[in-house]
């Protein structure tokens, strides 16, 4: 895959965003068995219930790995090099993720021109439920 020229890019640009289909209880299901994260809370609507919430919700983990993508499909795996986020609200079954990034620093690390980005995962309504950055490596 070829990926973004990079170094042109300058605070306040955006990088490409990605939109994700909504959550659906078999992505959640498909999801826990890769990852092993088996927590019922996710997964089981009557534990989730009985938890007090009205339904299960996605994996905190499932979200990043959304940002992950967005990150590395525009400036490749190689050039990540660091990520750091945090959890901001739950992300609902049926919610459809938006993964979205603006650069707001260009400097110089170890020898080479590095950006940093900041990125966020939002649902369909604009509540931000991850929000972090990210630094890549022009």
């Amino acid at each position: 895959m070829k990926h973004a020229d990079l170094k042109d890019l300058k605070p306040g640009d955006a990088i490409p965003s990605l939109k994700v289909a909504p959550i659906s209880r078999t992505t959640l299901a498909l999801y826990a068995g890769a990852s092993g994260d088996h927590n019922p809370i996710h997964i089981d609507l009557d534990f989730a219930r009985a938890a007090g919430l009205d339904d299960v919700f996605a994996h905190g983990m499932l979200s990043v790995a959304y940002l992950t993508r967005m990150i590395t499909d525009w400036a490749g795996q190689e050039r990540l090099r660091a990520l750091d986020v945090r959890f901001t609200g739950i992300t609902a079954v049926h919610d459809a993720p938006s993964c979205t990034g603006r650069v707001t620093e260009r400097f110089e690390a170890d020898g080479e021109t590095r950006l940093r980005v900041e990125v966020q995962v939002a649902n369909g309504k604009g509540d931000v439920k991850i929000a972090g950055e990210a630094v890549v490596a022009v």
